[in-house]
C-alpha cells in the first residue's frame, strides 16, 4: 500500500461511523433537518458552512485531505471522503452540496439525481450544451420528486425582481433586445507545465477526474480561498471561462425578465481560438422566438473588455463591471445586481402608458438562496426554487452554444428540441466533449 492509498485508508477507517438514521420524512423523525453532504468542502464550500449548520451535515469530501480536516473542526460528525463518488453513496442522504471544479458538476449532478437526492449546485451547472441538455431533462424527469438550485447567489437581490417588474409591465414598450457584460480578464497562454510533485495530502488523480490529464503545477492551487477557480476555469478541460463563471450570475439578469427557452441561432467572434485557453474577449449574440408576451428578441453577451453600444452619451458602460442593458421601442434599461436606470427614449416615451405595481403586487424578497432550497427539499410539489435546473439549463445551454459558434467561426443554426446545429453538422463536435476512461458521464 503506497501512502497515498495509506492516507485515503486512514482517513475513511479515522471518521466517525455515521449509523443509518430515520428518513426525513418518516413519523418518527423528530426534527425535520435534512441530512446533507458538502462535495468540495474548503474554498467554495466554506462559504456554506454557516448555512449548512443549520441542517445534518452528514458527510463532507474533498480531494485535498488537509481542507477535509479543516472542515471537519466544525462538522466533527460528519464521516470524511475524498472520492464524490463514495460520498454519493452515503446512507441515508437527503441532498447534496456541490463546490467542485467546474468539470465534474454535470457528471455529479446526473448520478445524484439518479439516486433522487436533493442538489444545490454551484454554477455552471455544466460546461458544454450537451452536458446541461442532459442535467436539465434528468430533473425535468423527477421535477416533483427533488428540489435542485444553481449557485446563483445574486439572484436573491430585490433587484432582480424589480428588473422583471419593469420589463414585463411594459416600461420600455415592445421588448427589442437585451444583452450583459462582464469585465474580467485574466489571460494565460496555455495549461501550465509539470512543476513539482503533488502534496501527499492533495489525491490529483481525483482533482483532474474526467478531464484528460494535465501534470501537476501548484499554480492550479493558489489563489485566496473561495476564489481558487479564478486558476483553473480559463482552461477548456477544466471550465468555460468568464462564460460559466462571472456570466452564469450576470446573464441571470437578463434570463430572469425576459423568459426564454432555446435560442435559434448563435454567432460569437473573439479572441484568436486557442485550443487550451477559453477566450479572454467574447462577443456572443443569440436570436430568440417571440413568447406570448413579447416579440422575437436578440439576445447578446459581451466579456473581456468589450461592450454594446451605450444608449446615451452620459453613461459609461466601462463603468459597470458586470451590467445588463433592455433596449425596448420607448426607451432602454441598463442595471447591475443591486441597481437599475430608466432611460426613456425622447417624446416617443412619456410613461403615461406605464403603471407602477402597487405595494401589495411587488414580487416578494428572497429571505435566503440557500434556505430556499431547504424548503423545496421537505416539499418540492409545493415549494419550487428561483435557479432550478429547468430555469438554469436553459441559460447554460444558451451560454455553451456560444462557445460552440465561438469555436466554429460561423453563425449556427440551432434545433433546441434535438440539441443539434442544424446548418453545420461538423460544428456538433463543439457541443460536447470527451471523458477520461473511467469516468463515462451518465445520462
Amino acid at each position: 500500500m503506497n501512502r497515498r492509498q495509506f492516507l485515503a485508508t486512514s482517513t475513511l477507517a479515522a471518521a466517525p461511523l455515521i449509523l443509518p438514521a430515520s428518513r426525513l420524512f418518516g413519523a418518527e423523525t423528530p426534527s425535520n433537518k435534512l441530512n446533507l453532504a458538502l462535495l468540495g468542502a474548503y474554498g467554495r464550500g466554506h462559504a456554506h458552512w454557516d448555512v449548512l449548520a443549520t441542517q445534518n451535515l452528514v458527510a463532507l469530501c474533498d480531494v485535498n485531505e488537509k481542507h477535509l480536516a479543516l472542515a471537519a473542526e466544525r462538522f466533527p460528525g460528519a464521516r470524511r471522503y475524498v472520492d464524490w463518488r463514495e460520498c454519493l453513496e452515503h446512507p441515508d442522504l437527503d441532498g447534496i452540496v456541490v463546490c467542485t471544479l467546474d468539470h465534474t458538476h454535470a457528471m455529479i449532478a446526473l448520478r445524484a439525481l439518479k439516486r433522487n437526492l436533493h442538489i444545490f449546485l454551484e454554477k455552471p451547472l455544466g460546461i458544454t450544451v450537451e452536458e446541461a441538455r442532459l442535467v436539465r431533462a434528468a430533473y425535468l424527469e423527477r421535477r416533483d420528486r427533488v428540489a435542485t438550485q444553481v449557485g446563483t447567489q445574486r439572484h436573491a437581490h430585490p433587484n432582480f425582481n424589480r428588473v422583471r417588474e419593469l420589463i414585463r409591465d411594459g416600461i420600455l414598450g415592445e421588448l427589442e433586445e437585451a444583452c450583459a457584460w462582464g469585465d474580467r480578464q485574466y489571460r494565460r497562454n496555455g495549461y501550465p507545465p509539470a512543476q513539482g510533485e503533488p502534496p501527499p495530502e492533495l489525491h490529483y488523480d481525483l482533482w483532474l477526474g474526467p478531464a484528460s490529464f494535465h501534470p501537476y503545477n501548484p499554480e492550479y492551487f493558489a489563489g485566496a480561498v473561495g476564489m481558487n477557480c479564478l486558476q483553473w476555469n480559463m482552461y477548456w478541460d477544466f471550465g468555460s471561462g468568464q462564460v460559466g463563471d462571472m456570466g452564469a450570475h450576470t446573464m441571470d439578469l437578463v434570463w430572469n425578465a425576459i423568459d426564454a427557452t432555446h435560442p435559434t441561432s448563435a454567432t460569437a467572434t473573439g479572441d484568436p481560438f486557442n485550443p487550451e485557453v477559453t477566450p479572454v474577449e467574447l462577443a456572443a449574440h443569440f436570436e430568440h422566438p417571440a413568447n406570448a408576451w413579447r416579440p422575437a428578441i436578440k439576445v447578446s453577451w459581451y466579456q473581456g473588455g468589450r461592450l454594446p453600444e451605450s444608449p446615451s452619451k452620459w453613461v459609461d458602460l466601462r463603468k459597470i463591471g458586470h451590467g445588463a442593458l433592455f433596449t425596448g421601442t420607448r426607451g432602454h434599461l441598463i442595471c447591475d445586481f443591486t441597481n437599475r436606470l430608466v432611460i426613456p427614449l425622447g417624446n416617443r416615451a412619456d410613461l403615461t402608458y406605464y403603471r407602477p405595481r402597487a405595494e401589495t403586487e411587488v414580487l416578494p424578497t428572497m429571505r435566503g438562496f440557500v434556505e430556499q432550497w431547504f424548503t423545496a427539499c421537505r416539499d418540492p410539489k409545493r415549494h419550487s426554487t428561483s435557479c432550478n435546473f429547468d430555469y438554469n439549463g436553459l441559460m447554460t445551454e444558451q451560454q455553451m452554444l456560444g462557445l460552440a459558434a465561438y469555436r466554429a467561426g460561423r453563425q449556427l443554426a440551432y434545433d433546441g428540441a434535438t440539441g443539434r446545429v442544424t446548418n453545420d453538422a461538423a460544428a456538433n463536435q463543439f457541443l460536447r466533449r470527451t471523458y477520461r476512461d473511467g469516468w463515462p458521464l451518465e445520462a
